[in-house]
């Protein structure tokens, strides 16, 4: 292995996720990009016949242009939907634009913040992957934040109907953002009637992350509502949940989830409908009794 080889990397030109200990999938690079250290991570960006450009954080695979709408239209559409009419958001990470684009396709969102860590991920969206936020980040209804996200949600004093947890895995400057406190204090940002998304893990290689991260969320929130979506780049099975002092996602029906993408003139999904909003949330077995 090279020397200035990220860990995983099993040869050159080959890009390797480590989903554990023991196994994981690896994409091959075409052509790298970029690759340099920032005062918080490792960045890269690559080219990929799979999934197009790509970008890893400390040698983790992030986001892709092929494929980001299977992260990030069910990260942000299952709790807006809910969400009676929402009109102000605050996205927490998420400096790649993706969860910008999608909660500014409702027309009753009136503002986004989005609060990033890291200047190069959203310097790196911009030059890179105008297929992931297509345009959103230069939306006048978007303000931009360079901050810790901790910091400012301690230091708030607006609310939102919704929150959109944006994050890393758990494991340096995003470590406190997956503990009891981060969240107790994003629910003293929300409204009456807001909720909370988030990603948290894979209920097949990081069983107890999931099971820590839901009884953080438990700790804090009335309703904490699991469920389940495929990410090819993240390796298959992925968990995120909907968190909310009052809303509840599982009670939205097919047809009414349908019913709002249309009325709200929510266009160019890929993935996300009324059949798939109420099927992310039939858990089988083994993730009933690693949830419950």
């Amino acid at each position: 292995m090279p020397d200035d080889a990220l860990p995983g990397d099993l040869q050159p030109g080959v890009l390797t996720e480590y989903l554990s200990e023991d196994s994981g999938f690896f994409v091959r690079s075409l052509r790298e990009y970029e690759r340099f250290q920032t005062p918080y991570q490792t960045v890269e960006v690559h080219d990929t016949k799979s999934f197009g450009k790509l970008f890893r954080l400390d040698g983790h695979l992030m986001t892709s242009e092929k494929d980001e709408f299977f992260y990030h239209e069910n990260l942000v559409h299952v709790a807006a939907i809910t969400h009676p009419a929402p009109e102000t958001a605050l996205i927490i990470g998420g400096g790649d634009g993706g969860s910008a684009e999608e909660l500014l396709k409702y027309q009753t969102i009136k503002s986004v913040t989005l609060v990033e860590i890291d200047i190069a991920v959203l310097d790196i969206a911009r030059k890179y992957f105008a297929e992931v936020h297509r345009g959103a980040l230069s939306d006048p209804r978007l303000t931009v934040r360079v901050e810790d996200g901790l910091a400012f949600v301690r230091g708030a004093t607006d609310t939102y109907d919704l929150i959109v947890l944006d994050l890393t895995d758990p494991g340096g400057a995003s470590e406190p953002l997956y503990g009891v406190e981060f969240y107790r204090a994003c629910a003293g940002r929300l409204n009456p009637t807001g909720a909370m998304a988030l990603h948290i893990a894979s209920p097949v290689a990081h069983p107890e992350r999931v099971r820590a991260t839901l009884a953080n969320l438990r700790a804090v929130f009335s309703v904490v509502i699991p469920y389940l979506v495929s990410i090819p780049l993240y390796g298959g099975m992925w968990m995120m949940a909907c968190a909310s002092p009052t809303l509840n996602p599982a009670y939205m029906t097919p047809l009414e989830v349908n019913r709002r993408v249309a009325t709200r003139g929510i266009r160019h999904l890929q993935y996300y409908n009324g059949d798939v909003h109420r099927a992310s949330m039939a858990l089988p077995n083994f993730v009933r009794d690693l949830v419950a």
